[in-house]
Order: structure tokens, then C-alpha cells, then sequence
């Protein structure tokens, strides 16, 4: 008779240390058996093999199988999709329960409930926890019931409702000797699951004080190392939420207000799950987008003749990552400016993104086009000079990644004239929302 055995599922949680459902899983009377899954629904849709963002987690699984091997257990990482992967281990083990976190995606939903739905036929528990954000689902609602829409109103009622408890840890560490026992199974390499080695360069998984002290004067320049830099490690959950909330909320409100932000998007797409693909104000959606190839081609490789943009987008390229401010320019730009339907930049973003998160990333999006809940106003066109003059004044942000942009001979003419763009801008999005701004005058 094969052992009785419980199983933790990683996702959105890679750490050994203040892990809600691995607690939960470590205390449930059984040896757990830590299980991580390449799932290949989603990996078959990353077409390039050199993805920084499987490589990032193929890092951190080493890091974790070495922690697991000197505690005698051992880490499964199967390359297959979770329906085959958990069919085969019911019958290698014998199952009592499956531990795992919440994810609040589309995808992940579906897939849970499919799998909750398979183990449960067959006398399994299933069991998930909230892990990844402070306040989740129904946890933060208005006093008659309804979600919030407004991001002030909706962190007033967060930060009312924040206590020690929210904050408090989860002693992971003291039931490791709950992992089941078993000699050490190979890591498959990133070439076993069908990708390649990359140069992500990744920041450490903790939280710079310094930093933190300063973001609120810092967090805007991009020029300068005035970001906490954890958002990859939050996407993946080699940082704890609790962890970086409570240190936010000793340093700099800011800092934690940046948080909140991140759990009001979560809330949106799990109240509004239509946002995935539609504007989260429906008459946005009559908006005619020019949708010109050519100009978003330029757009994605940094070749729009405005350096502020080009300097996004090539750090974006080649680092994975862009600077949070630099963010809103480029997506303004490319909405606004270019006329291009926002889908196009969320879809590249979440291609080329390190800490791509659906729930932020749409959120971000959809501020941008103005069709998104609490967004700018949709007369609100970034003029990408004077955003440069701001935040970039000398240059050096511009001149890091667009090192030609004095030169004509060079760098590209700008694909449209500013005070040209604006005008059509004002038309086209007057045009698509007459409707509504007849019913606000």
C-alpha cells in the first residue's frame, strides 16, 4: 500500500517560508509531498523558448530543491498538464488532500475547479488559501455589498480594516520536517521542458530599506534606482505579501498605497472578470482604433522617433522590465497617439513582461485608454516632451537606451506630430463616447 501522503501544489507562492497553503498542508496529519507543474497549457503558448520568466522560475526551483533535499524531502516537477499530472500521482500515492494557494486568473479558476472537481470523485480534499494579496474576493466592500470601483474610497476601507493579523506570518519553517522523505528526484533542465537559458538579470527577493524610505521621491525618475524592483518576485510569490505590507506600512505610505493598488486590481477582475477582454465602461468599446501594423511594428521596437517611448520600449525588450512611470507613458502613447486598440499593448506587454500580472496589467491598460474603473480622464493625452522634461530633465534615462537620438542621420523622424495626434485623439474618442458626454451636460 503506497504511503498516505498530502500534497502542496506551488503556483504563484515559490518559497519555502510564510506560505499560507503550505502551512496548512504541513499541518494536515500527513507527510507532504511538494509537487511544482511546467503546465504545458500555458507553455505552449510562449513562442519564444528563451522566456526570462521560465527561466526565472526554473531558478527559483533550484533554490528550492536544494532547501527541500537537505530537509530529506524533495521537490516533483512534472512537465505535462495538471489534469494528466495529478491522474498519475493518485496512483503513485496515496492521496489524502491537496494543499495549494488561490489564483484568481480565468485560466486558473477553471483549471482548479476542474481538478477540485477530479479529486474530490475520487475521496480527495482539496484545499486553497488566500497567499498572494492581503485582501481578496468579498474581503473589502462598500456598506451596501458592491465592490468598489474608485481606488481612494476603496484603500480607505483597506487600511481601515488592516490589523496585525493581516500581516502575521505563517511559521512555515517549523513543520519542515512534515515534507515527505524521500531521496532527491532530478530537476528536469530548462531544455527538458522545450526552453533556454537567458541573462535575466533579477533583483534580490527582499526589500531595499533605503529605498522604501525614499520611494515616494524617488519612484517617478527613471533614470534612477528609485524602485523597489519586487514586482517579479510578488508575481511569483518568492516574496511574501504579508512580509513586504508590513514593512511598507512601517516606511512609506506610498509604498503601501502602491500594494493596495495591486489588491484593488485583483478585486476588479475578480468582481468584473468581463474586463480580461472588454473595457470596464462599455462605450469605450465603440471607440473606431486605427490599428495601423506598420506603427505598432515601430511602437514594440522602440522606433517611434520619441525617445521617452524608445527608451521604454528597448528597456522593455531587452530587459524584461520597464520603469513604472515610463509604463503609462508608452501605453498612453501607443492608445492615444497611435490610435491603437489597447489590447495590442496589454498582449505585448504580457509577452515581454517579467512580472506580467493580468489583473495589474489590465488594470494599468485600461487607466491608460480612459475605459478602465477610476482611469484618467479620456481627454488626458501625455505629451511625451513635457513627460520627459518632468521626469527624465537630463536625459539620462534616454540616452541609456537611445544613445542616437541627437543624431538625424540616425534616429527616426517622429511617426505622428504631437499636436496632430492629440486633435485626432479628441475626435475619434468624442466620436465613439457622444452618447455619454450628451448625458453629462
Amino acid at each position: 500500500m503506497a504511503d498516505k501522503v498530502s500534497i502542496f501544489w506551488f503556483r504563484r507562492d515559490l518559497r519555502l517560508y510564510d506560505n499560507a497553503g503550505l502551512y496548512h498542508a504541513l499541518r494536515s496529519g500527513f507527510p507532504v509531498v511538494p509537487l511544482f507543474i511546467f503546465d504545458t497549457n500555458i507553455l505552449s503558448g510562449l513562442e519564444d523558448k528563451a522566456d526570462k520568466r521560465v527561466d526565472f522560475i526554473h531558478r527559483q526551483l533550484e533554490r528550492m530543491q536544494a532547501q527541500l533535499t537537505a530537509s530529506g524531502s524533495t521537490l516533483h516537477i512534472l512537465n505535462n498538464t495538471p489534469d494528466e499530472v495529478f491522474s498519475q500521482l493518485v496512483l503513485r500515492y496515496h492521496v489524502k488532500a491537496v494543499y495549494t494557494n488561490h489564483d484568481y486568473e480565468p485560466y486558473a479558476k477553471e483549471r482548479d475547479n476542474r481538478i477540485a472537481s477530479y479529486l474530490q470523485g475520487r475521496g480527495i480534499g482539496f484545499h486553497s488559501y488566500k497567499d498572494q494579496v492581503i485582501f481578496e474576493k468579498d474581503e473589502v466592500l462598500k456598506d451596501n455589498g458592491e465592490p468598489y470601483t474608485v481606488y481612494t474610497p476603496y484603500s480607505k476601507r483597506w487600511k481601515a480594516k488592516l490589523n496585525d493579523f493581516y500581516l502575521k506570518p505563517y511559521p512555515v519553517e517549523k513543520y519542515f520536517f512534515n515534507f515527505y522523505q524521500q531521496q532527491a528526484l532530478p530537476l528536469p533542465t530548462l531544455e527538458d521542458i522545450g526552453f533556454k537559458p537567458t541573462d535575466a538579470d533579477i533583483p534580490q527577493a527582499a526589500l531595499d530599506e533605503l529605498i522604501a524610505k525614499d520611494y515616494h521621491n524617488t519612484r517617478d525618475i527613471p533614470s534612477l534606482r528609485g524602485t523597489t524592483r519586487l514586482s517579479v518576485h510578488l508575481r511569483f510569490g518568492t516574496i511574501s505579501i504579508r512580509q513586504l505590507a508590513a514593512d511598507a506600512k512601517a516606511l512609506n505610505e506610498k509604498l503601501l498605497n502602491e500594494l493596495i493598488w495591486r489588491d484593488f486590481y485583483q478585486s476588479i477582475l475578480w468582481h468584473f472578470p468581463q474586463v480580461v477582454n472588454n473595457a470596464f465602461k462599455p462605450e469605450y468599446d465603440k471607440i473606431v482604433w486605427r490599428n495601423n501594423e506598420e506603427e505598432f511594428r515601430l511602437w514594440c521596437d522602440g522606433r517611434t522617433g520619441y525617445p521617452i517611448v524608445d527608451a521604454g520600449m528597448r528597456e522593455l525588450n531587452t530587459t524584461g522590465y520597464m520603469h513604472n512611470r515610463v509604463r503609462m507613458i508608452v501605453a498612453s502613447f501607443l492608445v492615444k497617439h497611435l490610435l491603437i486598440d489597447w489590447r495590442w499593448g496589454e498582449a505585448y506587454f504580457a509577452e515581454k513582461l517579467l512580472d506580467f500580472d493580468l489583473a495589474s496589467n489590465n488594470g494599468g491598460w485600461q487607466w491608460a485608454v480612459g475605459s478602465g474603473c477610476d482611469a484618467a480622464p479620456y481627454f488626458r493625452i501625455f505629451n511625451p516632451y513635457l513627460q520627459t522634461q518632468k521626469f527624465d530633465p537630463e536625459l539620462k534615462y534616454i540616452r541609456k537606451w537611445v544613445p542616437e537620438f541627437e543624431d538625424f542621420t540616425k534616429y527616426p523622424q517622429p511617426v505622428v506630430d504631437h499636436d496632430f495626434a492629440r486633435k485626432r485623439c479628441l475626435e475619434v474618442y468624442s466620436a465613439a463616447l457622444k452618447d455619454k458626454m450628451k448625458g453629462l451636460s
